[in-house]
Parts: C-alpha cells; structure tokens; sequence
C-alpha cells in the first residue's frame, strides 16, 4: 500500500494484514479444534480419527511449503490466496454430505445426556465410535443324532437354529430310506415308493451323511457370520475413506494460503525495513482464534443436539467456518504483498538442515519441537472427547479453548518483550515442555464439565514460552538470510511430523487403552524431557555471543577518555606524522 506522494505506509498495511488474520484465524478456529468431535458423531472409531488428522498434518507439511514457492515463482500469490480462501470453504460444507454410519447410533451419541449416565471403558459409550462391537454372529446350528439298536435300527438326524432365525432340520432315517428337510413353512420329502421293503442303510452311510450335514452346516455359519459383519465393517470403512479423501483435500485447499500470506508480508515488510512489524500478525491471530472459539462454543452450546432431522448441532461450526472465510475473502484482495526478484543462496533449505545439524543446541530444539508436537496434537485430538464424556458441552469446550489461546497472547504481548531479560531460551523451553507434560496429567483425571478450564492457564508456558524460545533459538543459529528456514525446519517441519505422529499414536492408544492413559502416557513422556533437557544444555559448549551495544558503549568511552588525555597520547597518526616532521628539520638542520 503507498500514499499518493509515493510513500509505503506500514502502519496501514500492518493493520490490514492484522485484520486478515484475525478474520481468517478466527473462522479456522470455529471448525479445526470442534473437528474431532464431528468425526466421532459420523462413527469413526479413534484410530480412524487419528490417521484422519495425521493425514491433515502431513498434507500440510509436504504441500505448504511447495505450493508457496511455486506462487512466488508464477508470481500468483493473490490468485492462491483467494482461491484458497473459496476453495476450502467449499470443501468444508461438502463434508456436511457424509451420512454417518448409524444415524440411530449417531442420535444417541448426540445427546451428553446418555454418554455421561452409560460411559463405557476408557470414558467411551458402549456401541460409541470409540467401542466397535461386530455384528452378533448367527446362532449356532443345535444337531442331535439318536441310534435306536433293533431290527429297525433307525438313525435320526435332527438339525435346527435357535429361534429368530430360519429354522432348518435335517432328519435322516435309517430303515425306512427317508430325508426330510424343512425350512420355513416348506418341506420336502424324499422316499422309496416302497419304504417298509427298502433295505437297512449301513452305519458307514450313515456317518457320510452325518459329517457332509454338519460340515454344510458350519460353512454357512460362517458364510453368514462373514457376511454380517463385512456389511458393518464396509459401511464404517466406506465412510472412512470417504472422510479421509475430504480432509486431504480441505487441508490441500487452504494450506498454500498461510504460507503464501506470510511470506509476502514478510518481503514487504522487510524491503521497507520493517521486518519487527511481522509478529503483530501473530498476535491478532491469536485473539481471532479466541474469540472464534468462544463464539463457536456460544452458537453450538445455545442450540439442540440436532438441526432439523438429519443435521447435529456441530454442522454450526462448518457454517461458522464458511461464512468467516468469505468475510476474509475482500480483505485478502488487498493483503500488502510485495515479490521480492533476488534470488537468494541456492540449498537455502539444505544449508539451514547443515546449520542445524552442526549445533547442538538446535538440534535439542528440534527435538523439543517434535516431542512439544506430539504431545499438542494428542491433547487437540481427544482432550474434547475426555469432556464430552465427562458432560462438557460445546460452551465449556469453547471457553476452554479460548482461555489456552489468550494465555498464549498475553505472553507475546506483556512477557515475551521482558522474557529474555530474566529468562533463558534453553529454560524457556525446558518450562514450556514441562507444563505440556503437567497438562496432559491433569486432563487424565478430569471429574467436571468445567475442570479442564483451569489447567489453560499453562498454556502460556506451555505454546507461548515453548515456541518463543524455539524460535529465539532458530535465531541464535541462523546466517543472514537463513533464518526463516531454519526457522521452517525447527518449528513447522518437525512439529509438523510430531503432530503426525502423535495423531496416529493417540488413535490406537485411546482404542485400546481409552483417553485417560494415552494422556498420562504423553505426561510421563513430556515431564522427563523435561527434566533432562536442562541438563544436557549445562553440559554443552556456551557459544560466545557478540554484543554490538556493548562494543558502540566501549567506543564511545574510549572516544571521550582520548579527548581529555595529553596532546602526546591523541591519535596514532598524527604522532607519527609529527615525529617525522621533527626528524626531517633535525636533518636539514644538521646539513647546512
């Protein structure tokens, strides 16, 4: 943006790019953190739910950074940026057309009601998405075979089900030559014109008989049982899929759009020697997702378990999603963009890996970030679960999540100015991870709809302090112009695979061993990284770090002292210059 005298304004187009985001973070906030929960209404078991958003994760991470350069490179980032902006809110109404898998079942799970007065292992309802029980196998066919030892030796082979299904009977008579088989209403009989002169079947015969009947039999037990549950099994997985393929693509839709955005404020800022400005982005989206929480939890929490007959009460969150979107979507036509033609060191990317490979302390924040990633998606996936089962309802959810996300505010803008003054960036980190760890022990013993709020206080340790420290760190090792990817590698890149792979772990853990283990588990985790970290960054090599303020304070000491010493002590030069002046009249002097 610029003046009619030609001048760049910042201030306008910081603003303009602070309302962008609190636009956009708040719709993006409406639907991702409430997402989970709609999965679960459609009957997706937990371990369906985690590869779902470890999908979302992995998507993000491969196409997000390419999708950006390949704008830079066609020079398209605003087309990207508006098509992103449409194309995903398209995508996320179409996901309101997947039909759950029971929708008696889904009605049921519905109401908070009947989840808190049946919970099931692990804090799950029995029958829920997070219990799958197969459909009950046919009842076992009851065979009864009776000798009677005589003249007539007769042989009788009785056959039938249990009541409710089709009652089936076999009877083989052995003296008079007769099978009888009947099912329903309907029955056939099979004899010799002349039964009382036919001959005895031998006791070989009958056995023949007898196991082809049984074997017949207990294949269509299991042909039946089979097919049973393959209808259940193919509905679910249909579904599945049909979820999965949606949230690719959503996530394929508006991943290009944050990297994009950010990297053209960041060159416009920086060509106008800005570049500090940059972060007031990240505060005001920050303060849109809090209140886009908030105001998701209101809506939902106002209104009943369904919408009409077919739509539950969390379709709201996808029409909160799409209406903020488009909302966003004038203020993107006009985001300060700038396309900066240098080309910068080619392998910026293999060099920042170099950089952070060959330093330790980076290195330890890599893994920090990952393991800080991890535990944050287990906590984002399934800690809205743990309350819903508990009798949370979508108001205490939001609430929840919007004092976590103004914790994390409040930290960048009063602490994090005054943070590096009495705080270290290695025991930042070692804080932030620690408070992660005591999060998830906290939220495994939840008793209340309203006993996760208190615990978001830590957030502002435990997303603020973690990630400004990660981030200070990535600054201390980067060259010029590397910093933003190293940057890139440490937090987004191996966050981003933790977050993958926390997704993934958590759905099978919860399947297995329920909510409350798969939290403690990420607490025991988090906690000792916690309390190793510090150690192994006492025990590292301290980098000696040169401060510019306290060279210009030396100088300029030094520059005052020279003023007030003897003529003899002022400049170096103009001594030389004298004395040789001296020598050179002495000479002359002695000459003549």
């Amino acid at each position: 943006m610029m003046r009619s005298n030609g001048q760049w304004d910042v201030k306008a187009a910081s603003a303009h790019a602070g309302l962008f985001h609190f636009l956009y973070s708040c719709g993006r906030a409406c639907l991702l953190p409430f997402l989970t929960l709609y999965l679960r209404y459609l009957g997706l078991t937990a371990t369906m739910t985690g590869i779902a958003m470890a999908t979302r994760c992995l998507v993000t991470l491969a196409w997000g950074p390419v999708s950006s350069l390949l704008a830079k490179r066609y020079n398209r980032r605003r087309g990207v940026v508006m098509g992103s902006l449409l194309g995903s809110a398209a995508i996320a109404l179409l996901l309101l057309l997947l039909p759950p898998a029971d929708q008696e079942a889904a009605v049921r799970r519905c109401n908070a009601t009947q989840l808190r007065e049946s919970p099931g292992p692990g804090g799950v309802e029995p029958g829920g998405p997070g219990h799958f029980t197969p459909t009950a196998a046919p009842p076992t066919a009851v065979m009864s075979l009776s000798l009677r030892p005589g003249g007539s030796s007769t042989s009788h082979l009785s056959v039938t089900k249990a009541p409710g299904s089709a009652s089936t009977s076999h009877r083989v008579s052995q003296g008079p030559h007769r099978l009888i088989s009947s099912s329903g209403d309907q029955q056939v009989a099979s004899s010799d014109s002349n039964s009382s002169h036919s001959p005895a079947l031998p006791e070989r015969a009958v056995r023949s008989v007898v196991r082809g009947s049984k074997q017949g039999l207990e294949k269509e037990a299991v042909h039946y049982e089979f097919l049973g549950s393959l209808k259940v099994m193919d509905a679910q997985h249909q579904l599945f899929f049909l979820v999965l393929m949606g949230v690719a693509l959503w996530e394929g839709a508006s991943a290009p759009l944050e990297r994009t955005v950010d990297d053209g404020l960041f060159e416009y800022l920086d060509f106008v020697d800005a570049a500090d400005r940059h972060g007031s982005a990240q505060l005001w989206g920050l303060v849109g997702a809090a209140g886009g929480a908030c105001g998701a939890g209101l809506l939902v929490g106002g209104l009943g378990c369904m919408i009409g007959t077919r739509l539950p009460s969390s379709a709201a969150h996808f029409f909160a999603y799409a209406a903020l979107t488009f909302l966003a979507a004038p203020a993107a036509a006009f985001l300060p963009m700038y396309l900066s033609r240098k080309r910068g060191p080619a392998g910026r990317a293999l060099k920042a890996l170099r950089l952070v490979r060959g330093d330790p302390s980076a290195a330890l924040s890599a893994a920090t970030a990952f393991l800080a990633g991890a535990g944050s998606a287990t906590v984002s996936d399934f800690l809205l679960w743990e309350m819903q089962d508990r009798g949370s309802s979508e108001l205490h959810m939001g609430l929840a999540l919007g004092a976590a996300l103004v914790s994390q505010a409040l930290f960048l803008l009063l602490l994090a100015p005054r943070a590096a003054r009495f705080l270290s960036h290695g025991t930042a980190m070692s804080l932030g991870v620690a408070s992660l760890g005591l999060q998830c022990l906290y939220y495994s013993f939840l008793w209340s709809p309203w006993s996760a709020l208190p615990a978001q206080a830590l957030s502002c340790l435990s997303a603020g302090a973690l990630w400004w420290a990660v981030e200070g760190q990535c600054a201390a090792v980067a060259t010029p112009g590397t910093e933003r990817w190293v940057h890139g590698l440490v937090r987004e890149t191996a966050a981003g695979l933790g977050a993958g792979l926390g997704s993934l772990a958590g759905g099978f853990t919860v399947d297995r061993f329920g909510v409350a283990v798969l939290f403690r588990g990420a607490a025991v985790v988090l906690l000792l990284w916690g309390l190793v970290l510090p150690v192994v960054l006492s025990r590292l090599p301290r980098r000696r770090r040169i401060n510019y303020s306290r060279l210009l304070a030396a100088d300029a000491s030094e520059q005052s002292e020279s003023e007030s010493e003897p003529e003899q002590e002022r400049d170096w030069l103009v001594t030389a210059m004298q004395e040789e002046k001296s020598t050179n009249n002495n000479n002359n002097k002695g000459h003549w």
